[in-house]
């Protein structure tokens, strides 16, 4: 039995791009970046390395990406590992890895609304004076808190 199956948790580097192919399905790529932290067993230093990326989505999925996701957006991707590959112009071959997601979960909004769809409104404050307290923190998630 062969299993081609990745998950990632991370931030969207770009904002999502959304084309439709000629037979009229919706794709959808970004990129995401995940970072791994450690301690240098000699010197006990912190240390850490960023991982980028490519990530693709298909029909629904697509447009869901699109209109919820923007960069800096936290996200869960599922899916497989593809590579595919193409003639440049300069006709040199080209490759590109990517993951072709099958399942995507959001991160939580931010209290900027970074993360809410394109052209909706702002929601208005229940307050009619403004607020003496400070605004929420962006919430950090664990990994471990999040249910697979």
């Amino acid at each position: 039995m062969n299993l081609n199956k990745a998950i990632i948790i991370g931030r969207v580097t770009r904002d999502p791009e959304l084309r439709t192919t000629s037979g009229g399905q919706s794709v959808c790529s970004f990129g995401v970046a995940t970072n791994r932290v450690w301690s240098d067993p000699d010197t006990k230093e912190k240390q850490e390395k960023t991982e980028f990326h490519n990530v693709v989505l298909w029909r629904r999925l697509a447009e869901i990406a699109n209109q919820y996701l923007a960069k800096g957006s936290l996200v869960m991707i599922e899916g497989r590992i593809e590579t595919r590959s193409w003639e440049g112009q300069d006709g040199n071959k080209r490759y590109r890895t990517e993951i072709v997601a099958e399942n995507m979960q959001l991160g939580p909004r931010s209290a900027s609304g970074g993360s809410a769809p394109s052209g909706s409104a702002p929601e208005e404050s229940k307050e009619e004076t403004p607020s003496e307290e400070t605004p929420p923190k962006e919430e950090e998630i664990d990994v471990k808190d999040i249910p697979f």
